[in-house]
C-alpha cells in the first residue's frame, strides 16, 4: 500500500500546491470524505486510506513527526506519506479511521494527560515533539484536548490524531491588524495560501476579507523587501 501511494505521489512536481495534490487524487478516484478549518480529506477508492490536504498548516510537519516517532505504540494513525506543499500547504496520507465514542475518547485523553503507564511511550513523544514546535513555530498552540482528536480503528483501538495546532484566531487576527509582524515571523513562501484554508467549522470567511488580508500581507512583504 505504501508503494502504491509513493508511486501515485511521484507524479506530483516538486513545486506542487494543495490544488495540484487534490486534482491528482481526484483524478485517481479519491473522493471527499470530510473537511475542517485547516484541511479537507479525501478517501481512496479502496476505502483504506485518507488524504489530508491543507493549503496552509504550520504544524503539519510536527504532526507527521509524531505519527512516525510514535508508530511503534500503535496509538497514532499509520502514516503512509507526508509531504510539505508549495506555499505552506501540507499533505498526509494515512490509514482510514472512524469517529470514536465521545466518552471513550475523553477517557483516552485523560490517560494521556495523566501519563499512565499504558500510554507513557506515546506521551513521551507527544511532549517532545510539542516542545520543539513551541520553540520553533510562531503562534503554536497548546496541546489540543478535544475528544474529536481521538479516533478508532476497525478493531476498536483508539488512536490520537492532530494534537498540535496553530493558534488560528491569534495568527489571523495579527495578519489582519499587524501584517508586518506576520511577514517578519513567517516567510512569504510558507504562507502564500494562508487565506485558502477551508474554515468548514468556523466559517464562512467572506472573499472580500480574504482579499483584504492578502493585500495587507503583500504590502508588508513589499516593505520588508524595500
Amino acid at each position: 500500500m505504501t508503494a502504491t501511494t509513493d508511486t501515485l505521489l511521484a507524479a506530483l512536481p516538486a513545486d506542487a500546491t494543495h490544488h495540484d495534490a487534490e486534482r491528482l487524487l481526484r483524478d485517481e478516484g479519491w473522493e471527499p470524505c470530510g473537511a475542517g478549518d485547516w484541511a479537507i480529506a479525501l478517501q481512496s477508492p479502496d476505502g483504506l486510506r485518507v488524504a489530508r490536504i491543507s493549503p496552509f498548516d504550520p504544524v503539519g510537519p510536527y504532526t507527521a513527526a509524531l505519527y512516525r516517532q510514535a508508530a511503534q505504540t500503535r496509538l497514532v494513525p499509520e502514516l503512509f506519506t507526508h509531504r510539505q506543499l508549495e506555499g505552506g500547504g501540507d499533505l498526509m496520507i494515512m490509514e482510514r479511521l472512524h469517529p470514536a465514542d465521545e466518552q471513550d475518547a475523553s477517557r483516552f485523553l485523560c490517560t494521556i494527560e495523566s501519563g499512565e503507564s499504558a500510554v507513557s511511550d506515546l506521551v513521551d513523544v507527544v511532549r517532545r515533539v510539542h516542545a520543539r514546535a513551541l520553540a520553533e513555530l510562531p503562534w503554536c498552540g497548546p496541546l489540543d484536548e478535544n475528544p474529536a482528536n481521538v479516533m478508532s480503528r476497525d478493531d476498536g483501538t483508539l488512536v490520537l490524531i492532530d494534537p498540535y495546532f496553530a493558534d488560528g484566531p491569534a495568527l489571523y487576527a495579527a495578519a489582519g491588524s499587524d501584517p508586518d509582524s506576520v511577514a517578519a515571523r513567517i516567510p512569504m513562501d510558507q504562507r502564500r495560501y494562508m487565506t485558502e484554508i477551508p474554515l468548514a467549522y468556523s466559517g464562512p470567511w467572506p472573499e472580500e476579507s480574504r482579499e483584504e488580508m492578502r493585500r495587507g500581507l503583500a504590502a508588508a512583504d513589499a516593505r520588508r523587501a524595500g
